[in-house]
């Protein structure tokens, strides 16, 4: 491990898996819109949202996948970890009050580059709300 407690590339194996979870609140979807500027109805109107298939105001879909980011960075392979790419396929909506569990798990390791490609998961409860990869850098030892 590196001096963070982070995860150096030797100490990665294919299969090794953490889970982070967080609860989204309303002010953390209204925070969201404020600091991307994604001022969507959808996620901050909710006499618009019940217009919607949703019914009512869901999560933006960054704000959910960010729970990844912070598996990757608390978790797995952790602090010192560098995020260099993410692929994303949202599911389900999320809403204010759903605790959601990101999972990521090591799918292949390229250990001579320091990469390693990670299978990304968020659910909320049994469902599956995203899915993706993610690409990532690791510290070496060596």
């Amino acid at each position: 491990m590196n001096e963070l407690n982070g995860y150096d590339v030797e100490d990665l194996s294919i299969g090794m898996t953490a889970t982070f979870a967080k609860t989204i609140t309303e002010a953390d979807i209204v925070l969201f819109a404020g600091a991307s500027g994604d001022n969507n109805a959808m996620h901050i109107n909710q006499e618009f949202a019940q217009t919607t298939p949703f019914k009512s105001c869901i999560a933006h879909g960054m704000l959910t996948a960010s729970v990844i980011s912070a598996a990757i960075a608390n978790k797995l392979p952790g602090p010192g970890t560098i995020y260099l790419s993410q692929t994303l396929q949202f599911k389900a909506p999320v809403r204010a009050g759903d605790t959601v569990r990101a999972t990521v798990s090591v799918k292949e390791l390229v250990r001579d580059k320091r990469l390693v490609w990670l299978t990304t998961v968020c659910s909320v409860k049994e469902t599956t709300v995203i899915t993706g990869e993610a690409l990532v850098k690791v510290g070496t030892r060596a």
